[in-house]
């Protein structure tokens, strides 16, 4: 009954006259991505008022002729649909001809946009040379570690001159270290108290043992948009239980299921797990949960969200995680070249004229990802502008925060008391938290 009071709100939107007509209208020359996109999600609806909702209608608690109106609505809102699709469809089949408004939003608007969505220190323009300079920077690093792990796992083959496909090859090779498929979720499950000993045995920051997190395959009608990721609840509802879903690798081809389990291979779980869940983006919202602030708490800062969780990785391996294998610096560092590509690109693309090509370029033989990873984030960059550069920019943010405070409190500074300090103020942008602890 819940879901079918908003779904009957919706039919009743749409089965007006107007909506279609507005819709069209309001539309003017839009990009051919974005019309993409809506033909998809559009096709989309029309699933949501199908023959299976009409089935929960039927066995639902509602009246004969509260079934019927019902019906009514959804019948008049998916010929407002189909309608609406028919017209996108032709809409499409004109802007592929030529036309079509370019879906970069220049260089002027990009860094307005970065200005109000982000609520940075820095500009646009700065986060993107500091993300060049850290590009060029990781390159090195990984090219030392890839010599030091080339004899022990290539043995006597010859070490490639290009240090692009010397640090490739290595990575590669440590794909091939990885769990079963069926092992993958009760490794998630075996790794979560590991990591919370580690942040409990080195004093890094306040965990709740009375918020523990379950780690659960992902349910079914949440599937479908991430391999694994963190469900928390509310500011409204903190003490629900957090689930860390992980979606079963046995519904694709075994091709698949192998391909996964080398991105996430015994070295990138770890930093997964770190991300996620401890000491990333579970225990960051379970204080938030707690912060006095209710608006601090609804509307988050993408930055610090995701930022505190690129910074944990960071400082768990600092910290000394992983026991400073050269395998987990390396492939901490590509997946670090995720979140600095992401800066680059978005950019590049809507403030320059990076084109596809450029961009693949940058994603799969600088950043090491795979061709579907590199695809859909050049996709992402076309329909989105600035997001992408939340993660580079909120962990710069605090790491700079944090070397502004290890400068004024000398050896008074401690580690444990900055973080908790930090995720105190909740999800505020960490340009706000700066100013409301110097307050």
């Amino acid at each position: 009954m819940p879901l079918l009071a908003p779904l009957l709100l919706a039919a009743a939107v749409l089965a007006t006259e107007a909506a279609p007509a507005e819709a069209r209208a309001s539309l003017g020359t839009p990009t051919l991505e974005h019309t993409r996109l809506a033909i998809l999600q559009n096709r989309g609806a029309l699933e949501v008022f199908g023959d299976p909702l009409l089935a929960r209608v039927d066995g639902s608690a509602l009246d004969a002729a509260e079934k019927a109106l019902f019906r009514e609505r959804v019948a008049s809102a998916r010929k407002a649909i189909a309608e609406y699709l028919t017209f996108l469809v032709e809409l499409e089949g004109r802007l592929a001809k030529g036309g079509a408004r370019s879906f970069r939003i220049g260089k002027e608007l990009h860094a307005a946009k970065f200005t109000s969505d982000i609520q940075s220190s820095f500009t646009a323009d700065e986060l993107h040379r500091m993300a060049l300079a850290e590009k060029a920077s990781l390159h090195d690093r990984m090219e030392l570690l890839a010599r030091v792990l080339w004899p022990r796992y290539m043995g006597k083959r010859p070490i490639p001159e290009d240090r692009l496909e010397l640090i490739g090859a290595v990575i590669d090779e440590l794909g091939k270290h990885h769990v079963a498929p069926d092992q993958f979720l009760p490794e998630i499950r075996r790794q979560i108290p590991a990591l919370e000993a580690f942040v409990r045995e080195h004093d890094l920051v306040d965990q709740d043992p009375t918020r523990p997190l379950e780690a659960r395959e992902t349910p079914a009608y949440l599937r479908g948009v991430a391999g694994a990721g963190i469900n928390s609840p509310g500011p409204y509802d903190p003490g629900a239980r957090t689930y860390y879903n992980v979606t079963p690798l046995d519904g694709g081809s075994p091709e698949s299921a192998e391909s996964f389990l080398r991105e996430y291979n015994e070295w990138m779980l770890q930093i997964l797990n770190i991300h996620e869940a401890v000491p990333g983006r579970y225990l960051q919202q379970i204080h938030a949960n707690r912060s006095p602030s209710r608006v601090r708490a609804l509307f988050g800062s993408g930055a610090m969200i995701e930022g505190w969780a690129v910074y944990g990785e960071r400082m768990m391996l600092e910290a000394g995680y992983g026991s400073n294998a050269p395998e987990m610096w390396l492939l901490w560092m590509k997946w670090n070249l995720r979140a600095v590509c992401n800066t680059i690109l978005d950019r590049e693309v809507h403030a320059g004229d990076m084109d596809e090509a450029r961009a693949l370029d940058l994603l799969r033989r600088q950043a090491f990802q795979t061709e579907a990873e590199a695809t859909e984030k050049w996709r992402r960059a076309t329909l989105t502008q600035v997001q992408l550069m939340s993660y580079f920019d909120g962990c710069a943010e605090i790491l700079a925060l944090r070397a502004e405070e290890k400068a004024r409190l000398g050896k008074d500074f401690r580690l444990k008391d900055f973080h908790n300090k930090l995720l105190s103020y909740g999800n505020a942008p960490v340009r706000v938290i700066r100013q409301l602890m110097r307050e």
